[in-house]
């Protein structure tokens, strides 16, 4: 690729020299009509060059901007024009000198144009919520994902990992709700609540200083009155947005209003490894299970094992091997046959 681009900068510093010695001679025949000595062709040649070579330099300085940049760019230059020739329609100036009023409005237009450019170019890519909250400009044929935040799955805490993943990309809007909610649990007096806030406030930095996601806090606040719910579901919808969340309820209700929502349970759940009968399973015993000789532990998932004969293992690792697996309401429980005890 850098090779052909190589090619076409090499031909374009030719058309400039070609174009210099055309120039260089339609100047020498307007010149020596006039009694002025020729302009050697070899010059126009040369300065076409130069003129090729800055435009090159320019490119090369520009390698890194985007066209996304450009356009951005060009939307600020445009509104900072704009704000100028306002600036200047108001007459505030018109008792100067004709001098200096030039100068004043070179330098009007210069120091607006080039603070527009300079906002627009640190906007979050191509979102501009300048007037109307929630509002995004994004192509018709964009494939990035919106993803609204709610409290519950701040505190869990396990969408940093989801994040790190590559399982939730695109943009991570958080509303200023649930932030001012993380910061009450944080404040609060209970102890439970309180390092819950604080969790949740350790995932937002995780979040928000992730170089996977963009991480967006909506200009504006969420409808006042209404449940909590309700006024989430309506900023997903207004930002064409999915919702991650941990509340079974939220679940319900934005599946009877066709919301998408993802809730990191049910991704869990739907994640945990399939134990299957016959397979050995390194457990290790916490307490005893609900039949005479048995033993309950947990794998790394939190799926429940039963060990039959485990009992007199309590607080070992244990080899057992699968049975049977039960599928229940509350998620699946694994029942297993002590093979040999490991400490």
């Amino acid at each position: 690729m850098e090779r052909t681009v190589n090619i076409f900068r090499v031909l374009f510093l030719v058309a400039c020299g070609v174009g210099g010695y055309y120039v260089a001679e339609a100047f020498t025949d307007m010149l020596g009509k006039q009694g002025w000595t020729h302009w050697p062709h070899w010059v126009g040649f040369c300065l076409g060059m130069v003129a090729g070579l800055m435009v090159i330099l320019a490119d090369r300085l520009l390698k890194g901007v985007s066209l996304r940049a450009f356009s951005s760019a060009t939307f600020g230059l445009a509104i900072g024009c704009i704000l100028a020739w306002l600036l200047l329609a108001s007459g505030i100036f018109e008792y100067t000198s004709k001098d200096t009023q030039w100068l004043i409005h070179l330098f009007v237009y210069l120091v607006a144009g080039y603070l527009g450019m300079m906002l627009a170019l640190r906007s979050n890519k191509d979102e501009f919520s300048l007037i109307i909250p929630y509002i995004r400009f994004q192509r018709s044929d964009s494939r990035e994902t919106n993803w609204v935040v709610d409290t519950s799955a701040i505190i869990d805490g396990r969408i940093v990992d989801l994040v790190k993943a590559g399982f939730i990309e695109g943009t991570l809007s958080v509303s200023p709700y649930v932030l001012e909610e993380v910061k009450r649990l944080a404040d609060s007096a209970d102890v439970t609540r309180r390092a819950k806030g604080r969790r949740g406030q350790e995932t937002l930095e995780a979040l928000k200083s992730s170089s996977m996601i963009n991480f967006h806090i909506p200009e504006g606040s969420l409808p006042e009155g209404g449940e909590v719910d309700a006024r989430l579901i309506h900023m997903a919808r207004l930002l064409n947005a999915r919702i991650i969340t941990t509340d079974y309820n939220l679940q319900k209700i934005a599946e009877l209003q066709e919301v998408k929502l993802l809730n990191v349970h049910e991704l869990s759940k739907a994640t945990r490894p399939l134990a299957l009968p016959g397979e050995l399973i390194d457990v290790k015993l916490v307490k005893e299970g609900r039949d005479s000789g048995q033993a309950v532990g947990y794998l790394s998932d939190g799926t429940m094992i039963v060990v039959n004969m485990g009992k007199p293992h309590l607080g070992q690792v244990v080899q057992a091997e699968v049975a049977s697996i039960l599928q229940t309401p509350a998620g699946r429980m694994v029942f297993a046959d002590l093979k040999h005890a490991k400490s």
